[in-house]
């Protein structure tokens, strides 16, 4: 399938949306993410915890006012007594909310789409993926940036063996935006430098994890163990807002991991590299329908996002003409587009992230904190003592 030959879904899936309520940049995302391919219609929330900003959400986006609710509690009892009650949750809370909320629309049957990171710890994940598996019902990670097209190819080219054995990965998340304390008025910030609502993990959490997960993803291997320091560069934070890390790889591949948010001039520069023994290849976010590929004593390769040029699988994510930049939002909507072909087609999208991405992920940030803690000390990435 290609740009040019998408099936129209014959009935939108109902979506409720706990959070996301006005000035919540991440609800409007996954909105227009859920829009984009007219495979969704948001019919129900509870978008905030503050009553009037809750109802002015509803209203702005449509939502009849017997359907926005005042919690998720309300949310899930209110829909399942209707015929017509959703079928598929977003969560887009801050982090502590992530676990409860998503456990209770797992319990009340409904579809899951999660902002990451997934819980606040191992044994949190561990227990939502039992949830998932007792329910049978699906669970989407919102590991947005693997839903780019050239991610997904990037990730063919190492399952192939065009690069043969992975020797070494870099990948580096960093952006600015905290670099200096925010304002008093800067919501965002506020609930991610506070440790009950963002849990033990600053940074780490909220980009940290992205740029491990990307790195497992195309590599097709698992991280073993982990070195690292966490820090704050701006005085008084209670969390850390840059990490730096080293990592091995099950399959012996080495890796080097930099996250951080308080680096002048960098927006949003999520960048890998990928080595192997016969070629390499790099990928930034910031230029995403651009891959380079390098082989072993030839010319270096500039790869584009064409649906003629890749395989079937990753054409799927495409949806205009090469040439025609596609970005985050594409890339975000392709989550939903795969949940809903999985659901009404039964095609299964293999890279879409899920359940055992987020408890990886939390594996990650406790062995990490662990290693930062312990001075560094090679950390594996399993259930270890204080666990956040």
């Amino acid at each position: 399938m290609n740009a040019t030959s998408r099936q129209e879904t014959p009935q939108r899936l109902r979506l409720a949306m706990i959070g996301g309520g006005q000035g919540a940049l991440i609800g409007g995302v996954h909105r227009i993410a859920a829009r984009m391919d007219d495979r969704y219609a948001l019919v129900a929330g509870a978008f905030s915890s503050q009553t009037e900003r809750n109802r002015a959400t509803a209203r702005e986006l449509g939502v009849a006012e017997a359907r926005c609710y005042a919690d998720y509690q309300a949310l899930l009892a209110g829909e399942a007594e209707r015929e017509d009650g959703a079928e598929v949750v977003a969560i887009v809370t801050p982090n502590h909310l992530h676990f409860p909320a998503a456990l209770a629309c797992l319990e009340a049957g409904m579809h899951v789409i999660c902002e990451k990171p997934m819980t606040l710890s191992v044994d949190e994940a561990q227990r939502l993926a039992e949830a998932v598996r007792a329910s049978g019902k699906r669970f989407v990670l919102a590991h947005t940036y693997v839903g780019y097209p050239l991610v997904q190819h990037a990730r063919e080219l190492v399952s192939r063996g065009e690069l043969g054995h992975i020797r070494s990965v870099q990948v580096e998340y960093v952006q600015e935006w905290l670099s200096e304390a925010p304002g008093p008025d800067n919501r965002q910030a506020a609930w991610r430098l506070d440790p009950a609502k963002s849990g033990a993990a600053g940074c780490l959490g909220d980009i940290g994890v992205h740029a491990f997960h990307l790195a497992q993803f195309i590599c097709g291997q698992r991280v073993s163990e982990v070195s690292a320091e966490l820090f704050n560069a701006v005085a008084g934070r209670e969390l850390d807002d840059n990490v730096h890390a080293m990592l091995r790889f099950a399959d012996g591949a080495r890796g080097m991991l930099w996250a951080s948010q308080t680096a002048p001039g960098f927006e949003n520069a999520l960048s890998i590299r990928v080595v192997g023994e016969k070629a390499s290849l790099r990928w930034a976010q910031e230029s995403p329908n651009e891959l380079h590929f390098a082989p072993l004593d030839g010319p270096a390769q500039r790869l584009t996002r064409r649906d003629d040029r890749l395989g079937t699988d990753v054409a799927r994510s495409i949806r205009i003409p090469g040439g025609h930049p596609e970005g985050y939002l594409e890339a975000f909507a392709n989550l939903y587009q795969a949940l809903s072909d999985g659901l009404g087609e039964g095609v299964e999208m293999p890279w879409l992230p899920g359940v055992e991405d987020g408890v990886d992920g939390m594996r990650f940030i406790a062995a990490t904190l662990a290693s930062s803690r312990a001075a560094g000390a090679w950390t594996p990435l399993q259930a270890t003592e204080g666990e956040p």
